[in-house]
């Protein structure tokens, strides 16, 4: 396939790497300031990027007809934008806010414990996502499909940050919050904890992330799974995990 980099920082570089081992060409390396000279050219785009670059480059392959992969997080406000383009336009488009084969295992186990977790009121859940000083937004984008996943399952209705917990919320808002504590640490990928607490006993599951290797080998596969496909899409779809 013919690739086209929207994104070229550390994560652009890696995926770069991988996708030329996987025998796919590289049409087009765009930075932060470049221009989209040579996306029509190309099969599928990747998207890592940064918040206020990531609207744009959804747009901007949606409108050439090129199938695109978004890994951005932080601009999710306009998520349903991107995807009405991508309805109007008859194109492809997959949004992943974590391409880590692992990490997507980890948000079906979060559900199912989340699913269990539901009939004991007494545990609170909470969450704790570590990230290298470099990440932008908080909580991650991880962190936040992990607390829609409990929430979906649970009569949790909101999360927060952690540090935000003293703003006048009520203590019945308060017991429906799940609080998120985002921590920024040099050289840290990515951890991301998901903690029930009682007076007795906690429960905890994690993933922790070695490196960068396991989102840009997903993001490549990701595009791989999406060529010549129509629609909107999630690594569900695309790692086939059927409930």
């Amino acid at each position: 396939m013919k690739i086209a980099l929207l994104g070229y920082g550390k994560m652009g570089k890696v995926i770069e790497r991988i996708a030329l081992e996987r025998g796919h060409e590289i049409v087009l390396r765009k930075g932060s300031s470049g221009a989209f000279d040579g996306l029509e050219n190309a099969d599928v785009a990747i998207d890592f990027s940064v918040p206020d670059a990531a609207v744009g480059n959804i747009s901007a392959c949606l409108n050439t007809d090129v199938p695109v992969v978004s890994g951005t997080t932080g601009w999710l406000d306009q998520y349903e934008k991107m995807t009405a383009l991508c309805d109007e336009k008859q194109g492809a488009f997959i949004y992943g806010s974590n391409f880590s084969l692992g990490v997507n295992l980890f948000f079906e186990l979060n559900e199912t414990l989340a699913r269990m977790m539901a009939k004991f009121p007494e545990y609170k859940a909470s969450m704790e996502e570590i990230h290298h000083t470099q990440k932008l937004d908080a909580p991650s984008g991880t962190a936040i499909t992990l607390a829609k996943g409990i929430i979906d399952y649970s009569d949790y209705s909101s999360w927060a940050l952690e540090n935000a917990k003293a703003d006048g919320t009520s203590d019945s808002e308060l017991a429906k919050q799940i609080l998120i504590d985002a921590k920024r640490i040099e050289n840290v990928p990515g951890t991301h904890s998901v903690t029930y607490n009682s007076a007795v006993d906690a429960i905890q599951i994690t993933h922790t992330a070695h490196n960068r290797e396991g989102f840009a080998l997903g993001a490549v596969i990701a595009a791989e799974w999406l060529y010549g496909k129509t629609g909107i899409f999630t690594m569900r779809d695309v790692l086939g995990l059927d409930r």
